[in-house]
């Protein structure tokens, strides 16, 4: 086994060597990260920043933490000279020579000669554990500060100078606060930006999501989520300015779509008022819809859109155009189907006027139009159809009578050679009558 000491067996001088050339690799590889993380474009902005909240919690344990690991990174700079030092004294060292190197290389003997761990002793190994958990701390802290510097404050300067685009765009449509929703948007959007980027610059941890089970340095990301609402509300502010705007280019043609809408409606109206009257002359026995009047609330309205287009309010004619647009076709349709509710007692008369001749033409092909009977049931038929005021319920009864004694005439007649054929399979459907 060999002699024993303090630190357990004695190396010898290969163990001593390879334990030498490990520690002189990590002492290069600590001194590497630790001058990067010293010219760490991220630390260099913390220092000089007017720091809040968080980050300036977090900065301060981490300022603390860099000077402990440069004290460290001294002490074991300071173990690793005395033992090359010691090594150097002979070639092949002597036994005294090695009992010292095992006990400096894997004893307690480096200790911290700075900060609050003055006095505390460790062994290399020790120390380079603890010197990689605090260069891990700090590096996570400056990558975060960092990540969230290079991404948030650029893009909040470009979402802030498209702001102020579309306020230039919203004034010079007379979009402007305290008179239009999104003038009022505007002013927030512009105060929620201006506080967020305040915040993103002295507090960036506030704005820092890490990510879970993540051990690399920075691991996580920027968060962006009052940034993504803020662009988001300002671009349906611009999509209502861009509507805003294509109100003022086209306005004049949608005025003018509109008044022919309104004629037209107030023509049907007219007509339908025209046939009411002609209808409750000439029809007796049945209801007949009255008819309103031409909407005034509409033309005042529509006068008020002229006004609003003759001083420029564009953002005040935009929703009250939209809106005319609407009520003015509902209108054109109520108009229409108050001309079809009244007209309808004229359209069953014209349907009976029809069937009852008809019916007279068929008998008529047959040779049967003298027959007294028939005869007499038309006149009667054509009498109530063609005499006002007429009464609708008794005429179609009449038309029926007529209809039936024509059937069943028909059906006894006999057939005249050479009439067979399409003709008498359609007059048989006729006399089943168009209640069949």
């Amino acid at each position: 086994m060999g002699d024993t000491g303090a630190s357990g067996p004695v190396m010898d001088r290969d163990e001593v060597d390879r334990a030498l050339a490990r520690l002189g690799a990590e002492h290069e590889a600590i001194e590497t990260s630790l001058f990067a993380l010293q010219d760490h474009a991220g630390r260099r902005l913390l220092e000089g920043a007017g720091l809040t909240g968080e980050t300036k919690e977090r900065w301060q344990a981490t300022e603390e933490s860099i000077t402990l690991l440069w004290s460290y990174f001294d002490a074991y700079t300071g173990a690793l000279r005395s033992a090359r030092e010691i090594r150097a004294r002979r070639r092949w060292s002597s036994r005294e020579d090695l009992a010292e190197l095992t006990e400096l290389l894997r004893g307690e003997c480096v200790t911290v000669s700075g900060g609050s761990l003055l006095g505390e002793r460790f062994t290399l190994a020790a120390l380079v554990d603890r010197m990689n958990e605090l260069y891990a701390r700090s590096l996570d802290m400056v990558v975060a500060a960092d990540a969230v510097w290079s991404a948030l404050p650029a893009r909040i300067d470009l979402l802030a100078a498209e702001l102020r685009r579309t306020r230039e765009l919203a004034h010079s449509v007379g979009v402007r606060p305290g008179e239009h929703p999104a003038g009022d948007d505007l002013e927030r959007i512009t105060r929620t930006l201006t506080r967020l980027r305040e915040e993103v610059v002295s507090d960036p941890l506030a704005y820092w999501i890490p990510a879970e089970g993540s051990s690399a340095p920075g691991g996580g990301r920027p968060d962006t989520t009052v940034y993504d609402r803020e662009a988001r509300a300002l671009e349906d502010v611009r999509r209502e300015i861009d509507a805003v705007l294509t109100v003022r280019q086209d306005a004049e043609q949608r005025l003018i779509r509109l008044r022919d809408v309104l004629s037209r409606a107030d023509r049907t109206l007219a007509e339908a008022r025209t046939a009411r009257g002609e209808v409750l002359a000439k029809i007796a026995a049945t209801e007949v819809p009255v008819v309103s009047g031409p909407p005034t609330a509409l033309q005042e309205q529509l006068a008020t859109a002229a006004e609003y287009r003759r001083n420029a309010q564009w953002h005040r004619l935009s929703p009250l155009l939209e809106s005319l647009e609407e009520k003015a076709e509902d209108e054109l349709l109520r108009a229409r189907e108050s001309l079809t509710a009244v007209t309808a007692p004229l359209a069953v008369r014209a349907e009976l006027r029809g069937r009852l001749d008809a019916y007279k033409a068929k008998v008529a092909r047959h040779g049967l139009a003298e027959d007294p009977e028939l005869v007499e049931k038309y006149d009667a038929a054509r009498r109530m159809l063609w005499s006002a005021p007429c009464d609708l319920r008794v005429a179609e009864q009449a038309v029926l009578r007529y209809q039936r004694a024509a059937a069943e005439l028909l059906g006894s007649a006999p057939r005249v050679p050479g009439q067979g054929g399409p003709q008498d399979s359609q007059d048989r459907q006729e006399q089943r009558g168009p209640g069949t």
